[in-house]
């Protein structure tokens, strides 16, 4: 893959799992768990999707191989419990796993790709890590899956990692392809958040 990406990709990964992990700390504060809950729960949101996408894709799974992303979920996990509940925002929780969704899908997307994985497959694979570690969070969590929510969410996964496959595979000279996917994976998403966008649901006979 292009240069542009290879210097690019750290960031992305960090940014997927650090607003990640923030996500599932703030989750596990919500439902009054001490720090080592919030630890649990940093961990599972951070490497859920990514853990599943090393797997299909054939690459090692990245945070068995290297400490450095679980310290990341530690202390991320560490000082996101430590702020008092009433000083987040109402919504806080939403815009970090919205803006983790729109990073994930992109760097998901590029490793695939990385590893020799079709464009098609490639969607799929970002996809898979942006949104897994969120539905593993509201699963743990007992709280209704965001899938189950009706808000566009994989649909803004999709659009992120669609965009930066199409871009890449066109020629487009980096960071332009990974840049334009996250902002339309996140626009989407907080479109979503803030107005409660979603697609009509199936209505049966």
């Amino acid at each position: 893959m292009a240069l542009g990406f290879e210097l690019l990709l750290p960031w992305l990964d960090l940014a997927g799992l650090s607003v990640f992990a923030a996500s599932g700390a703030l989750a596990a504060a919500r439902k009054r768990l001490d720090f080592v809950g919030a630890c649990f729960f940093a961990l599972i949101t951070a490497t859920g999707g990514g853990t599943l996408r090393d797997l299909l894709i054939g690459a090692p799974v990245f945070w068995m191989h290297d400490p450095k992303p679980v310290i990341l979920c530690v202390v991320i996990a560490l000082g996101a419990w430590a702020i008092p509940l009433r000083w987040w925002p109402e919504r806080a929780l939403e815009w970090l796993d919205g803006a983790g969704l729109a990073a994930y899908a992109v760097y998901g997307a590029g490793k695939a790709l990385d590893y020799g994985i079709p464009p098609i497959p490639a969607v799929a694979a970002g996809v898979v890590t942006a949104c897994i570690g969120g539905v593993i969070r509201d699963i743990t969590a007992g709280v209704p899956s965001i899938l189950m929510r009706h808000e566009l969410y994989v649909t803004a996964a999709l659009l992120a990692a669609a965009l930066f496959i199409v871009l890449t595979i066109s020629g487009v000279a980096m960071p332009w392809p990974a840049l334009a996917g996250f902002a339309a994976g996140f626009a989407l998403r907080g479109a979503a958040i803030r107005w409660r966008l979603a697609l009509s649901p199936h209505r049966g006979h």
